[in-house]
């Protein structure tokens, strides 16, 4: 069963700012759902997300 957040709680887990994760809303950077007006995130797309912008150098060591 997936976990859905809160955009506090994903500001807080991401430790950034509510307007930045608006901004990325709005930019199609990151996808949610709107439930009764608040939106929720599910927490395995974000780490997905988040696993797809890991960089590595030019040796292939991650950073």
């Amino acid at each position: 069963m997936s976990r859905l957040i809160d955009i506090d709680e994903l500001a807080e887990y991401l430790k950034l700012k509510k307007q930045t994760i608006y901004n990325w809303l709005n930019q199609g950077k990151i996808s949610g759902i709107k439930v009764g007006g608040v939106w929720r995130f599910d927490r395995r797309d974000i780490d997905s997300w988040l696993r797809s912008k890991k960089r590595t150098n030019t040796s292939g060591e991650q950073v």
